[in-house]
């Protein structure tokens, strides 16, 4: 058998058992890594090259993959059960500044330099030293930090303003496929989905994605970039036929001479003020 063809064979059945052996240390070693995470990667990476190139026989080669992926097991489950191991191989954080004073004791215990203090924070989108209340290195070298009070930006929940909850976006159409999963889990099915597309003049053919929230709006992009689809209006138009609804109910109290027709009106008309009060945090 030619040389190339005993590379290749090696590379791909490498690359399956790397794929196997990744999948059973766990999901970690693809995160950020902690420095005997990237020292675990590179031994494997190196192992998986010798072995490729046959630089080291095979069955040796296998061997020392194994053995190291064992041992990465055991020191991980390690240092999910002590706190001193965790600290040993990963690394302790690191508070660098606090109460909005630099710590620049710890800045020279971790080689940390100001300007690489002020890069992270600039990765963060905070450009004043003098705006951050609290920061700490994690194990990985990464900085996250807490701003001040009178810094930090408001909410919803600070001006007292309720609003939707929020969950995952169902994509239904993807590359101009209907994904009948997504539909079904949202309590939605192709019917629905196609009377949607035909209000705004689309087919799914045309549809490069589509989404769906929890409200029911669904976000649509074409595969040509110049049409503009309509944006979601489903929130909106709810709002404004209660506001309508509303609005019909005083007309026909005002209109009406007959009283209890008048009163039943106005208690309608209270109930839905009520309702549009309630619900147009939700609807915005």
């Amino acid at each position: 058998m030619p040389e190339w063809l005993q590379i290749i064979i090696r590379s791909v059945v490498l690359i399956a058992f790397l794929i196997v052996l990744t999948r059973v240390v766990g999901r970690k070693i693809a995160a950020r890594m902690t420095f005997f995470d990237i020292i675990f990667a590179m031994v494997l990476s190196v192992l998986a090259a010798a072995v490729t190139l046959n630089l080291i026989h095979a069955a040796y080669g296998f061997i020392a993959l194994i053995t190291w992926a064992l041992a990465g097991i055991g020191i991980s489950f390690l240092s999910m059960k002590s706190k001193m191991i965790h600290e040993l191989l990963h690394g302790k954080e690191a508070v660098v500044i606090k109460h909005g004073k630099i710590m620049e004791d710890q800045l020279m215990k971790m080689r940390f330099t100001p300007e690489d203090l002020l890069q992270q924070l600039r990765s963060k989108q905070i450009f004043n030293v003098a705006d951050v209340e609290f920061a700490v290195m994690e194990s990985t070298g990464e900085i996250n930090a807490l701003l001040k009070s009178n810094q930090q930006p408001i909410t919803p929940k600070h001006l007292g303003v309720e609003t939707a909850p929020q969950t995952g976006a169902q994509t239904v159409i993807m590359d101009g496929n209907i994904m009948d999963e997504a539909l079904s889990t949202m309590g939605l099915n192709r019917g629905w989905l196609r009377t949607e597309l035909d209000k705004i003049g689309v087919s799914p053919e045309n549809v490069f994605l589509a989404q769906v929230d929890a409200m029911g709006d669904l976000y649509v992009d074409l595969f040509d970039d110049a049409i503009q689809p309509p944006q979601p209006t489903a929130r909106q138009l709810l709002l404004t036929t209660l506001e309508q609804a509303k609005a019909d109910l005083k007309t026909f109290s005002l209109e009406t001479d007959n009283q209890k027709a008048k009163q039943m009106y106005d208690q309608c008309v209270k109930e839905l003020e009520s309702i549009v009060y309630d619900v147009r945090p939700l609807l915005k």
